[in-house]
């Protein structure tokens, strides 16, 4: 490794850590500051809030680590350039494309590296998160509450330990007011005497602790089978009755399921997957033409096939006739039934075809998003050093506004590609490499034109734009640090020393 190659490197390293932190830090406390309410005043163990801010980190850091080698790479050239680096490597022979080669190694890593990310470690984080905030959501039940669903509710007998389980129904829950509709419980947890209340209407309430659930019904009625003498049944009429859930909120049970999404699968199982779609795809597709072929057979077996609608039409109003012509009429309504059950059955297929070809489309969509956003990193370390060169006295505001604007139109063609590869508009392997090829065209046009890129007496794009607005502004100093002389006057030489009177003498 050669000494430029060395300082390359030492140079990137400092600038791509503070740019990762500072992404990761903006983007984690957006994301954890929705979702702060769930995790507050809950009675969670730190242990359970500590693993759901680390597992959430893992998604974040997969969209800032590319943003964050755009940026160091925009900073450590631009630094460069600002302070003549790049004039004297050029002075002295060293050609861009040797300049770029340790960027582009760098790049080359974190691609690397981004691929085993998100083949391992992303996927694992995404699907525990996911068990985890299932767990946390059972743990407060006006969270997780459906209509038209029976939905378990967890308790915890005060004193005991024991848990104990409520099921509820409701046609219609109002999630801002906690109000129900034709509610149902069932209470199964004393074996000898089951309870099922029902209610027209009832309302939901926390106490101030959020530990015990109140549940307040109206116009009810309870059913109680007592099981402790033959035939034992109660039932009581009410018109207002509360009933406590305690400790609902302090129960909390891990539990881990073993379905994954297409986020929560690697490059290997995402294959799999769409593999195995694809097989029971393309055997939808066999069968269907199979039926479509066997009632072909049929119908020119049986020579032109008269108008169902026509045959149903005649056979009610009981024409024998056209019967008697057509055969027998059993046989007609024999052909009306297996017509009715190839349309039906040809449509159910065509129905659980659309659902697998999209299934097969989500997993390729994600094999190629996850390829491409790895790939970023390569790309921006070839558009980064020309742009920052072409602008060396921009600064820190230069970086931070190229870095912003190229990840904002990069996030734009991805987000747009993948709208339009759901919709089954465009291909997965089009929509989501579209934008790393048209970076990559302007990355290799900007690489291919910087060794022509004047360097050491470039304004920033700043002053050039100052300049057209305002022409009697001064421009900015050279590197000899005179200013720039008045329009219509020649410049003077480099090497020119201090003005002189027409009258000075020269000493000798």
């Amino acid at each position: 490794m050669t000494v430029l190659t060395r300082y390359l490197i030492r140079a990137q390293i400092g600038p791509f850590l503070f740019a990762l932190i500072a992404m990761t830090a903006l983007v984690f406390l957006n994301a954890v500051a929705r979702q702060i309410d769930s995790l507050v005043g809950r009675g969670l163990p730190w242990t359970v809030i500590a693993e759901f801010l680390v597992l959430s980190l893992p998604h974040t850091v997969a969209l800032s680590l590319p943003i964050a080698v755009l940026a160091a790479v925009l900073y450590c050239f631009s630094d460069m350039t600002s302070n003549n680096e790049i004039t004297a490597l050029s002075a002295n022979g060293v050609s861009p494309a040797r300049v770029l080669a340790p960027v582009l190694v760098l790049g080359a890593v974190a691609t690397v590296v981004m691929l085993g990310f998100h083949d391992r470690v992303l996927p694992e984080a995404n699907h525990r998160l996911k068990n985890l905030t299932f767990n946390i959501g059972r743990k407060s039940p006006t969270l997780e509450l459906k209509e038209q669903v029976v939905n378990r509710i967890q308790t915890e007998i005060t004193g005991t330990g024991r848990g104990a389980v409520f099921f509820l129904t409701a046609d219609r829950i109002d999630p801002e007011t906690n109000q129900l509709e034709s509610v149902g419980i069932l209470d199964a947890n004393n074996p000898s005497r089951k309870r099922v209340t029902w209610a027209e209407r009832g309302e939901m309430a926390f106490n101030a602790a959020e530990t015990d659930l109140y549940l307040t019904l109206e116009d009810g009625v309870v059913n109680e089978m007592l099981a402790d003498r033959l035939g034992g049944f109660r039932r009581i009429y009410f018109d207002r009755e509360v009933i406590p859930l305690r400790n609902v909120g302090t129960m909390f049970e891990e539990q881990y399921g073993s379905s994954r999404s297409d986020r929560e699968m690697g490059f290997g199982l995402l294959r799999e997957s769409a593999d195995e779609k694809k097989a029971e795809l393309d055997s939808i597709q066999a069968e269907n033409r199979e039926t479509s072929l066997r009632a072909v057979r049929l119908a020119l077996a049986r020579g032109t096939p008269t108008d169902i609608l026509v045959r149903d039409r005649e056979l009610e109003r009981g024409t024998r006739g056209l019967a008697s012509r057509l055969g027998d009429p059993s046989s007609l309504l024999a052909d009306d039934a297996f017509a009715s059950t190839t349309i039906l059955g040809t449509r159910q297929r065509a129905v659980t075809g659309r659902m697998l070809s999209q299934s097969q489309a989500r997993y390729e969509l994600e094999i190629h998003k996850k390829s491409a956003l790895a790939v970023a990193c390569i790309i921006f370390t070839l558009i980064g050093p020309p742009l920052a060169i072409r602008f060396p006295s921009g600064g820190i505001g230069m970086v931070v506004a190229m870095a912003g604007g190229i990840a904002s139109i990069y996030w734009a063609g991805l987000i747009g590609g993948e709208n339009l590869a759901d919709g089954g508009a465009a291909d997965p392997a089009i929509t989501m490499w579209a934008a790393n090829v048209i970076f990559l065209g302007v990355g290799l046009w900007l690489a291919i034109t910087m060794g022509g890129t004047r360097i050491a007496l470039r304004s920033s794009w700043f002053e050039e734009l100052g300049s057209r607005l305002f022409p009697g502004s001064r421009s900015r100093p050279g590197i000899s640090g005179q200013p720039a002389p008045p329009a219509g006057q020649p410049a003077p030489p480099a090497h020119a020393g201090p003005e002189r009177s027409p009258t000075s003498k020269t000493e000798g």
